[in-house]
């Protein structure tokens, strides 16, 4: 199962989104102030990319000001819409398995400094 969620992850809009993460991340990686920001794009990337198999564990307490910071600027707009995007594919059987990957994204996208991909 996780080879052909991967697969069809991939080929229906994962390489693309990782594509955009990426670029985001290298722009933000350019100035000394946005390193930190870039970083946490590259883990996006890295997700986004080939989300089955793979585990988040969010560890709030490593960064709390700076996963404050991002949760207030632009991490509760994406977890919500990640998490809207879940909902819409939990609707059938079959999106079931992707819901869950969004899920995954929602979780990284509200405290992702400090958490890890495994």
């Amino acid at each position: 199962m996780k080879l052909i969620g991967n697969f069809i992850w991939f080929v229906f809009g994962g390489f693309l989104a990782s594509l955009l993460w990426l670029l985001l991340g290298f722009l933000l990686s350019i100035t000394i102030i946005g390193l930190p920001f870039g970083m946490q794009c590259f883990k996006f990337s890295k997700l986004v990319l080939f989300p089955f198999g793979q585990d988040v564990l969010s560890d709030f307490s490593k960064h709390p000001i700076i996963n404050i910071i991002w949760a207030i600027l632009v991490g509760w707009e994406m977890a919500l819409g990640y998490l809207s995007i879940a909902l819409i594919y939990a609707i059938s059987l079959i999106g079931i398995p992707f819901a869950i990957q969004w899920i995954k994204l929602a979780v990284l996208a509200l405290f992702p400094f400090g958490a890890k991909i495994r």
